[in-house]
């Protein structure tokens, strides 16, 4: 679409974020990136997100989209054609928004456990999260990603989170290798392509910006 105003309001470590980057870049949309802080928001994520003033923030031609569940349904309907990121049959649709909203709920419940909490607080969220991939695993099943044999909208809503199970790794002592193998090799099928690869953050980066996190709240 000619003359179109395409603009991200982003935070580079959110796994929301994340999410709108790779849908942009699978669809080949041509966007304007404007990273915030988040301990400084700018005037224009405030006017565009005023009830939350999160981010990610689509906007297209003036008109702001927020949630990140939202925003690549909304980048699939506007900008048609392959590759489409939902399914096109209604049941099957339906599916993938039930297990985004899964994604949203629990993995990122439990990986904020993770991520912000010590002890037993933490040692609950590793449980609960090697729970969750099983259940994510046994819905994969033998199929290459989620949306079959293309990668869509589910696959694009748990890729950033399990990133960050990588970093994990490195402070948590979380795996989920020995659990759900089918999961991992999943994982390293969608961190091949151009369109994640070039949108998640570096786990180096990311370790950064956890230990900066766990500075500020004096952890």
């Amino acid at each position: 679409m000619a003359n179109e105003e395409v603009v991200l309001l982003d935070y580079w470590p959110s796994p929301f974020g994340t999410r709108a980057r790779i849908a942009l870049e699978e669809k080949g949309i041509e966007y304007d990136h404007k990273y915030e802080d988040l301990a400084n928001k700018s005037p224009l994520l405030v006017k565009m997100n005023p009830l939350y003033q999160t981010i990610p923030v689509l906007i297209h031609n003036g008109k702001p989209v927020c949630e990140s569940g939202l925003i690549i349904e909304y980048i699939d309907e506007v900008w048609k054609g392959e590759p489409s990121l939902l399914p096109s049959d209604p049941y099957q649709r339906s599916k993938a928004r039930f297990w985004v909203d899964f994604i949203d709920k629990k993995v990122h419940g439990s990986s904020r456990k993770i991520w912000m909490s010590r002890g037993e607080d933490q040692e609950t969220g590793k449980k609960e999260l090697i729970e969750w991939s099983k259940l994510l695993e046994e819905e994969l099943g033998d199929k290459l990603y989620f949306g079959d044999s293309e990668m869509g909208f589910v696959d694009i809503a748990l890729i950033p989170f399990f990133n960050w199970f990588n970093i994990f790794k490195t402070f948590a002592n979380f795996s989920i290798e020995a659990e759900c193998p089918k999961l991992v090799a999943w994982g390293k099928r969608c961190m091949e392509k151009d369109s994640v690869s070039k949108s998640l953050p570096h786990q180096e980066q990311i370790y950064e910006a956890y230990l900066e996190f766990k500075k500020r709240l004096g952890m």
